[in-house]
């Protein structure tokens, strides 16, 4: 009966020092976390504060084959800025503003998008906006109903489109590169658009918060 009261102090101990030594997990060191809208809900912005978390399965090959998994550039295209987390985080706020001009976009197939996305986002699946899967109707529907553009007589006006932030699952992944690139051909202003080159593979790297998709 001793060794066994013995044994479970220890093993008390143990789990009581393994407490004690964890450390906080902030998004930066005067930021620990950050209210965004998603669905028109309030959602937390953190980081998974288990020391030992690691990144989930999906996000865990490194190896996919090029092609089509090749490593993309860091500048895209000229204008089109490329961004990190800390931007991303920035637009999020901002999107979920009332008056807001930014639009978030995940660019992912709604299966991925089922498994989880980035809080603040809204998901226009990429194959909607690639000319040979979708067609000029539906893509044009989307310049004027989601960005803001407005046709005039066959030429589109950009003067009041969204700023639109685009991401996907990394930066091997070719899905929202061939959506700006489309746009671009549209004559959408390129300083309209980020680039979150680290997508998902990059989000679930730092722990970040995601929310589960919705099925279609």
């Amino acid at each position: 009966m001793k060794i066994f009261l013995k044994s479970a102090f220890s093993l008390l101990l143990l789990s009581a020092s393994s407490i004690c030594i964890a450390e906080p997990v902030g998004i930066t060191p005067d930021m620990s976390s950050v209210e965004v809208m998603h669905n028109g809900k309030p959602v937390t912005i953190e980081r998974n504060q288990d020391n030992d978390n690691t990144i989930v399965a999906d996000y865990a090959l490194t190896s996919r084959p090029c092609p089509p998994f090749c490593i993309k550039p860091i500048k895209l295209a000229t204008g089109v800025e490329t961004i990190g987390e800390l931007e991303m985080i920035d637009y999020l706020v901002e999107a979920g503003k009332a008056d807001t001009r930014i639009l978030v976009i995940d660019s992912r197939t709604p299966d991925w998008v089922e498994k989880g996305t980035i809080p603040g986002s809204v998901n226009i699946p990429w194959t909607l906006l690639k000319e040979d899967t979708s067609n000029p109707i539906t893509i044009a529907e989307i310049l004027e109903k989601r960005f803001g553009a407005r046709n005039e007589e066959g030429l589109w006006n950009f003067s009041e489109a969204k700023t639109l932030v685009l991401f996907c699952n990394g930066m091997w992944c070719g899905q929202s590169p061939r959506n700006i690139q489309t746009l671009l051909k549209y004559g959408y202003p390129a300083d309209r658009i980020k680039w979150y080159r680290g997508g998902m593979q990059d989000w679930e790297a730092l722990g970040l918060t995601t929310v589960k998709g919705v099925k279609p």
